[in-house]
Formats: C-alpha cells, structure tokens, sequence
C-alpha cells in the first residue's frame, strides 16, 4: 500500500474530530512567512506588540519506534522547517539508543545539528535532565550551543520537587545558558510544578533571563485536570515556547495531538501571540484519540502534517484578528 493511500484511509478514519485540521493543504498552498519565522531566528518585528515569530516544529518523540534518521525525512516531507530532538529512537537492531548521550561531547552535538540542517530542518529542542542536576544541565546547555540549538527543555517529577533546590541549582545554570546563548524552559510535568502559575514562582525567584518556560498545556490538564487557559494567563510574560499536546476527558481520559482534544488553541496563543520575539511551538504529541497508533512511519507523517497545518490556522487567525 503506498504512503498517499495510507494517508487517505487515516485521514477518512478521522471524520469530523479533526475537521479543522484536515484537508488544508489546500488553504494553506501560500503559507504566510511570519508563521515560520525567519531562518536564523531573529526577530521580524521589533517591540513588544509586533507579531510573535511562532517556530511550528515536531519532536521527533512521536517517531521513537523508529529511527532518528526516518523521523527526520518524516517530517521534512510533513512540510516542517524546525524540529526538536525527542530522547531515543530505535534503530534497525530494535535497540532504543539516545539521541544524543548525557555525556557526548559537543562536536557529536554540532555533527547532529548540522545533519539536520543539511535535510532543511532547524533544530530548535533538545531534552535536558532535572533541574535537581546542576552540572548535567550545564552539559546539556553546552551540547545545544554545539548543535545551534536555542532551547534545552528541563522538567520535574510526578510525585513532587523542591523548588528551593529548584531555584539555587537554576540560579547556577542560567549564567551558563546565557553565556551559551541558550535558553534552559522549564515545563510542567505534574506534582507541586505541574502548573504555569507554579513555575512561574520558579522562574521569578530565579530572575534570570537564561531560566524562563515552555508550556505545556496538556499536561496542566492530563495531571491536574484543570483548564489551562486561565493558567497561561499567569505566566504568560514567562513563556518563550510550547510543547504542544492536546487532551480529552472524553470517550477516553488522554493526551492526542493539537485541534483533537478540547484545549481551545486559539486563546491558549493569545496571550503571547503579540511578544515580537521568537517562539518555537513544538509538537510532542500528534496522535488521535481512542484510535490505535499508527504501526508504519507513513501514518505519523500524516498525522504530523494535519498538525502543522492546524497549526497554522490558529496562528494566521490570531494574526488577523488583532
């Protein structure tokens, strides 16, 4: 069965879930070039009020059955321009290896980096290890530096964290993440930091402009079972970008891809879709609901680009609305 009939059966077994996501290629044939940012990832506007420079990337998280390499070529033929690095991948052996190691130097990193510029994808993520580990981040921060990556995403525990620690081992971090030119974001991940409004206490008590959030607002929901929205609006000057998942209480209590779940997108955006800086939204979770996960890469491709494009209306409908 080729990849175009794959694509055509899984989006007809979508139906009217994903009807905003769905068929917009079409709409979407001259995507506007604010949606994608500018290559080297400078500011299209200056000030405050100016248009946010949103970055539409994929982790390469969804693809961890398969290898690295295939999850790239995926998502390039997906239509992204920027991609963030997921944790492991399985290579032919049926092995899972990481990404890139804890303890790889940073010319692995550049090497990486630079095979992903070199099929047109700008890295833009990469994992990183809990804030409870000073000295590991600062080696994840020196890694994306090599690798010409802006962000090193850093979360907690489910159970629970100190945020005392928190806060003096990210004091330590951040003067390396700036002198690096990287920027360490703190997401929620449940527990006592499982909140926007609770990290931004983090980050304020910090006060560093290397230490700042990325958000995630499927998790706020998943963990919490709150809504996000009002959330956001509580860190808001905080965030720098979005691991991007949706979630349902129903038929099923779970996470799935952007426009599937109940997460209004529209006024998740809002609150920073005006900052003139440049913020990457990063994919992690591209599935749908109640359906079985795709077995072939063929499929996570498809849903890969129904959320890119989804994506882009939100974005292009904030825009025109201001």
């Amino acid at each position: 069965m080729s990849p175009r009939e794959i694509d055509r059966r899984l989006f007809l077994r979508f139906g009217s879930a994903g009807s905003i996501g769905l068929g917009m290629a079409s709409l979407l044939s001259a995507a506007p070039p604010w949606a994608f940012a500018s290559e080297d990832g400078a500011k299209g506007a200056a000030g405050k009020n100016a248009p946010t420079e949103f970055q539409i990337a994929c982790m390469t998280l969804p693809y961890s059955a398969f290898p690295f390499e295939r999850a790239l070529t995926g998502l390039k033929e997906a239509g992204y321009r920027f991609v963030a690095w997921g944790t492991t991948h399985k290579g032919s052996g049926g092995q899972s290896t990481p990404v890139l190691a804890d303890d790889a130097p940073p010319e692995k990193a550049k090497e990486l980096g630079q095979r992903c510029r070199d099929l047109g994808l700008k890295p833009v993520m990469m994992f990183g290890p809990k804030p409870d580990d000073p000295e590991a981040l600062k080696r994840r921060v020196r890694q994306a530096a090599a690798a010409g990556i802006g962000q090193v995403l850093t979360m907690g525990s489910t159970k629970g964290n100190d945020a005392k620690v928190w806060v003096r081992n990210l004091k330590e971090v951040g003067p390396v993440a700036r002198d690096n030119g990287v920027l360490v974001v703190v997401k929620q991940h449940g527990g006592n930091t499982g909140t926007g409004a609770a990290l931004a206490e983090i980050v304020r008590a910090v006060n560093d402009e290397g230490i700042k959030i990325s958000y995630d607002a499927g998790n706020v929901m998943d963990y919490h079972k709150i809504d996000p929205l009002p959330d956001i609006r509580k860190c808001a000057d905080e965030v720098r970008s979005f691991c991007i998942k949706d979630h349902r209480l129903f038929p099923k209590d779970e996470d799935c891809g952007p426009g599937l779940g109940e997460i209004d997108h529209y006024r998740l955006l809002a609150p920073v879709a005006f900052t003139g800086r440049v913020m990457p939204l990063c994919c992690e979770n591209i599935f749908a609901p109640v359906l079985p996960r795709p077995t072939r890469p063929e499929g996570i491709d498809t849903l890969a680009r129904r959320a890119r494009e989804f994506l882009e209306v939100v974005i292009e409908g904030l825009r025109t609305s201001k």
